[in-house]
C-alpha cells in the first residue's frame, strides 16, 4: 500500500517544484554557456576576412596570447582605476544620505520624494545617460558654452581628448546611476539596528559621530560588503557608458578602454577562441578579487 504524504511533504514538494523554471532557466543560459565559453577557449576560431580559420584545438594558446600582451593588465587597471573613482564617492555620500534619512531626530520633511528623486537615474538606461554626458560635454555642447560665456575657460575644453576628464565622466556617471541604490540598501541596514542601542549610547553621553562609528558602522558590515562586492563585479563588467561616451574606442590612448570592451572587440572581429578566453580570465579576476574583500572583511570580524 502506498503511504500517504504528510502535509509537510506534501508543502516541500511544491517549493521543489516551483524551483524548477529557475533551475531551467539557470541551466539553459548560465550554465550552458559557461561550459560552451569555456571550451571554445581552448580552440583557435576566428574570421580573416571572408575565410574562417578552425576551430583547431590549440590547448592554452589563447591564455597564453593574452597573458604575454600588456593589454589585459592595462585594461584591467583602466577598469579598476574608473570604478574606484565612481565608488568612493558613492559609498560616501550613500552613508550621509542613508543617515540623513533613517535619523529621527532630524525630522527632514519630503523624504518620500528626495529618495524617489535619488533612485530616479538607477531607472535611466545607460546607453541614454552616457549620450546625455556625450552631448553635453562635447566641444560645443552646453558644459563648454557655459564655461566660455562665464568667463571661466577662455577656449573649448575638449573633454573627450584628456585622460582625466573622460575617467572622470565615466565615474561620475556610474556614481549617479548607483549612489541611489546603494542609499536605500545601507538606509534598510540602518533601519534594521535596534534603536535601544543608539538611546543607551545617548544616555552614556556619546555623540552622534561617536554613534555613527562605533555602532551604525560595525552593525552594517554585512550590508556594506555586499554593496562592496556587488559593486566590485558591476564595475568588472563596465562596457555600455565608456563604449558610448568614447564610440568604442577608449580613447585618448585607449585609457578608458575596459575588459568588456576588450571582450567585445575580439567578438566583433569573430575570434571567438580569445573571447572566450578572455571570458574565462575575467570569471577568474572577478572571483579573486570578490574573494580578496570577503577575506579581508572577515579578518577584522575576527580581530
Amino acid at each position: 500500500m502506498s503511504r500517504k504524504l504528510s502535509h509537510t511533504q506534501r508543502v516541500n514538494r511544491w517549493g521543489y517544484i516551483f524551483l524548477i523554471p529557475f533551475l531551467l532557466a539557470f541551466v539553459i543560459f548560465q550554465l550552458i554557456p559557461l561550459i560552451s565559453t569555456i571550451y571554445n577557449s581552448f580552440f583557435e576560431n576566428y574570421m580573416s576576412g571572408l575565410t574562417h580559420i578552425g576551430p583547431t584545438f590549440v590547448g592554452l594558446e589563447n591564455y597564453k596570447k593574452l597573458l604575454s600582451g600588456g593589454e589585459l593588465l592595462q585594461y584591467t587597471k583602466n577598469t579598476m582605476i574608473m570604478w574606484i573613482l565612481g565608488f568612493v564617492p558613492q559609498i560616501l555620500i550613500s552613508l550621509l544620505l542613508a543617515a540623513w534619512f533613517t535619523d529621527p531626530s532630524l525630522r527632514l520633511k519630503g523624504q518620500r520624494f528626495f529618495k524617489t528623486v535619488i533612485y530616479l537615474p538607477n531607472l535611466i538606461m545607460a546607453s541614454a545617460f552616457a549620450m546625455l554626458f556625450f552631448t553635453l560635454f562635447s566641444n560645443v555642447g552646453p558644459v563648454n558654452s557655459i564655461l566660455v560665456s562665464t568667463g571661466i575657460l577662455r577656449h573649448h575644453f575638449e573633454f573627450m581628448s584628456h585622460v582625466g576628464s573622460v575617467r572622470g565622466l565615466v565615474a561620475l556617471m556610474n556614481f549617479l546611476m548607483w549612489f541611489g541604490n546603494t542609499t536605500i540598501l545601507l538606509m534598510a541596514g540602518m533601519m534594521g539596528i535596534d534603536t535601544s542601542l543608539f538611546e543607551a549610547a545617548e544616555v552614556d553621553g556619546a555623540t552622534a559621530g561617536q554613534i555613527f562609528r562605533k555602532i551604525t558602522l560595525p552593525l552594517l558590515k554585512p550590508i556594506f560588503v555586499y554593496v562592496l562586492i556587488t559593486s566590485l563585479i558591476g564595475g568588472l563588467q563596465m562596457f555600455d557608458v565608456p563604449q558610448i561616451l568614447t564610440n568604442g574606442t577608449g580613447d585618448p590612448m585607449r585609457s578608458s578602454m575596459t575588459l568588456i570592451m576588450w571582450l567585445n572587440k575580439h567578438l566583433y572581429n569573430r575570434n571567438y577562441g580569445l573571447a572566450g578566453a578572455l571570458s574565462v580570465l575575467l570569471l577568474i579576476i572577478t572571483g579573486i578579487l570578490s574573494l580578496i574583500v570577503f577575506k579581508a572583511t572577515a579578518a577584522e570580524e575576527v580581530d
